[in-house]
């Protein structure tokens, strides 16, 4: 649950990438930084984004070992995340992780200070604070001209080594993401569709109890 929660709130940060100049500026591409400010640009113009996407696992041999479709609202500071039977509402002071199939939340208070990992915290400079990156080029996919940057991360502990995001040319937008675990094995979202301004109450952001007959609370704060 909790790894799954990780991926969500990295899928949400590569759809919203923005960046800032530091000392290790020089030591990336610039010509990937304009391509990321680009999608950081697009994506701050958004009032109230809705992304459908497709996340899927594959081993070390490419053998597709799971797929899966979900959702992610976000509004303001607040966020949903609809997956697989994982839902996770925060409305930008509690979050809410609920597990389905154990028919249980977990609540915990979000850390005003900024050091929490949500996807709002993502939205800005990801990539200058936690990855080398480069411009590989250009090419077709799935009818689209779409440009595709390496980040490496600067954090060797990462049980990842690589991060592969192909951006839409044309919209300026993030076509997919597909992380390379040191194990092997591989994840990638791809998305399917991508709303800037859904229609979403605030409401939605909180997790109703009454919407879930029998639940398990967790309360951690």
């Amino acid at each position: 649950m909790k790894k799954m929660y990780v991926l969500m709130a990295l899928l949400v940060g590569f759809l919203s990438s923005g960046a800032q100049t530091n000392s290790r500026e020089t030591r990336n591409d610039p010509d990937a930084k304009k391509v990321l400010d680009a999608v950081s640009a697009k994506f701050r113009t958004f009032k109230a984004p809705q992304a459908t996407f497709t996340y899927q696992v594959e081993n070390a041999q490419g053998k597709v070992l799971s797929s899966r479709k979900g959702t992610v609202n976000m509004k303001g500071n607040k966020y949903k995340v609809n997956m697989g039977g994982m839902e996770i509402f925060s409305d930008g002071r509690t979050s809410w992780n609920y597990d389905k199939n154990a028919n249980e939340v977990t609540v915990s208070g979000v850390d005003l200070n900024g050091t929490a990992m949500t996807p709002q915290r993502l939205f800005t400079n990801f990539y200058d604070r936690d990855f080398f990156y480069k411009l590989n080029g250009e090419k077709k996919v799935a009818g689209k001209t779409v440009q595709e940057v390496e980040l490496t991360p600067t954090d060797k502990t990462k049980p990842f080594h690589k991060v592969y995001v192909l951006i839409d040319k044309a919209t300026k937008t993030i076509y997919s993401a597909r992380f390379l675990e040191k194990s092997g094995n591989r994840y990638s979202y791809t998305i399917n569709s991508l709303n800037p301004n859904a229609t979403v109450t605030d409401a939605a952001f909180v997790f109703d109890k009454a919407k879930y007959p029998g639940v398990e609370v967790v309360d951690l704060r």
